[in-house]
């Protein structure tokens, strides 16, 4: 079996102007890439959020997802947590596992 090398998985979903500060942060902490997804939709605790709105995209949510090496996780993580406390954002953190490392160094 091929050698997997652990990274960490930060997944941020926030409003949409809340976003491009989200993804201001991936780049300053070093990522290598990231993916962003708009319009998502979903059920939480303040109720239903539904995708892409016509008229009014300041009201949508959008999907942030970076892999950083562990030892550069922490920082963006504790400037997330900083930007998430003024935003109704949510953050999730996820120990992975990465086929081609390079690719996040």
């Amino acid at each position: 079996m091929t050698q997997l090398a652990p990274m960490t998985r930060i997944e941020v979903i926030a409003p949409t102007d809340t976003s491009a500060a989200v993804r201001e942060l991936v780049r300053s902490a070093g990522a290598t890439g990231y993916t962003s997804v708009s319009g998502v939709s979903g059920v939480g605790h303040s109720g239903a959020h539904n995708g892409p709105h016509l008229f009014n995209d300041h009201d949508a949510l959008g999907m942030t997802i970076t892999v950083l090496p562990p030892e550069r996780a922490g920082t963006v993580i504790e400037a997330l947590r900083t930007l998430l406390d003024g935003s109704s954002g949510v953050m999730f953190i996820t120990e992975t596992r990465v086929s081609r490392p390079e690719y996040f160094q």
